[in-house]
């Protein structure tokens, strides 16, 4: 079995972060995205993994490699515009060859990994199976509509009127068959070839398409709210550790990690948090369920509940919290008078500013 890992999205929701970065590389945990679905894939033992890219391959290349730091051997696609989930599968055609295959989209994530989905696949070859999780607004993804049995009888991509409010997870299992209905398969109202639409045809065509229902934890980090939930939830499982310097006038409580050549000083950090490497926290205070990424200065300032990409720089600031704030930025005071705010926003940004 081969596994085919999507990566080539815009990325959308997340600008403007996404403007100068990988959706899939945005980090959790200071761990991109990504490299979670990686290793999910390689603790089932499988290891030939296709990696669909889009512009921002390069990116994305120079992280993962070859695959080797994950057990994996990875082929990289190009994917010359994000035309949907089955042409990710059209464009794979000749490397998956006739192998049964997992795709998996490469801005999800999944606790529990997909090890025991990999099994039961491998044991009942359906020619899909489909993992679905209830979710409070269903015209966001595709849906699934089951009879009284459970048995799917119908898919629909982003319905204005949902039929249930059983959302697909990202990940899918397929045998070779899902070829044949991908070659049937016309661009959908959105302009894209739809998996769902695939599965639909499968299901059609009298092959057997099986489900489950997950009730673990699964989100699609697609946006800021989503990505902090995520962090939030694999920081709820850190383990502290201190490789950096840790001065005596600093309080560190909970679970915190303190990467190699990071510094606090004079600073209160309250887990679960991660200070990554080179990273300097000095007269300042980190929150609960923050990831302070490489090389970045907290200094004078406060934060909690956020996301700090590498190099950025926040001195001198009062309170941030729920941000997502990209590489290389930096956040100071305005000067007292006249009171007032200086921004430089990059198109797509958000921004909310306490009175």
């Amino acid at each position: 079995m081969k596994a085919l890992v999507l990566a080539g999205g815009a990325g959308t929701r997340l600008r403007p972060i996404t403007h100068t970065s990988a959706k899939q590389l945005v980090p959790v945990a200071n761990k991109p995205v990504l490299f979670y679905g990686l290793e999910a894939i390689a603790e089932t033992g499988i290891r030939e993994v296709g990696l669909v890219v889009g512009d921002t391959q390069a990116e994305i290349e120079a992280a993962v490699g070859d695959g080797s730091a994950f057990g994996l051997e990875v082929t990289y696609l190009r994917q010359e515009a994000p035309l949907g989930l089955a042409h990710g599968v059209l464009i794979a055609r000749d490397y998956l060859g006739d192998d049964d295959f997992v795709m998996y989209l490469g801005d999800n994530f999944i606790v529990g990994g997909i090890d025991g989905l990999v099994r039961r696949f491998a044991r009942e070859r359906p020619a899909a199976q489909i993992m679905l999780t209830k979710v409070s607004d269903p015209r966001q993804f595709g849906v699934a509509e089951l009879d009284a049995s459970g048995r799917v009888v119908g898919l629909e991509e982003k319905p204005a009127r949902p039929k249930s409010d059983l959302a697909l997870v990202g990940v899918y299992l397929f045998t070779p068959a899902v070829h044949e209905a991908v070659a049937e398969l016309k661009p959908s109202w959105r302009g894209e070839l739809e998996i769902t639409d695939a599965i639909q045809w499968l299901i059609e065509t009298g092959l057997p398409v099986e489900s489950s229902v997950i009730s673990g934890y699964w989100k699609d980090t697609g946006n800021v709210t989503d990505m902090l939930e995520v962090n939030r939830l694999v920081l709820e499982s850190l383990e502290p550790r201190i490789s950096g310097s840790v001065d005596a006038a600093s309080e560190l409580i909970g679970r915190v990690v303190v990467e190699p050549g990071a510094v606090v000083a004079r600073s209160r950090v309250v887990g679960p948090a991660v200070i990554g490497p080179g990273a300097r926290v000095e007269d300042g205070y980190v929150g609960p369920f923050t990831s302070i990424g490489a090389d970045c200065v907290i200094e004078r300032a406060e934060i909690e509940y956020s996301i700090v990409l590498p190099r950025s720089s926040i001195r001198g600031v009062s309170r941030i919290e729920s941000s997502l704030i990209g590489h290389d930025v930096e956040v100071t005071p305005a000067s007292a008078s006249p009171r007032a705010h200086r921004l430089v926003l990059g198109d797509h940004s958000k921004v909310q500013i306490s009175s």
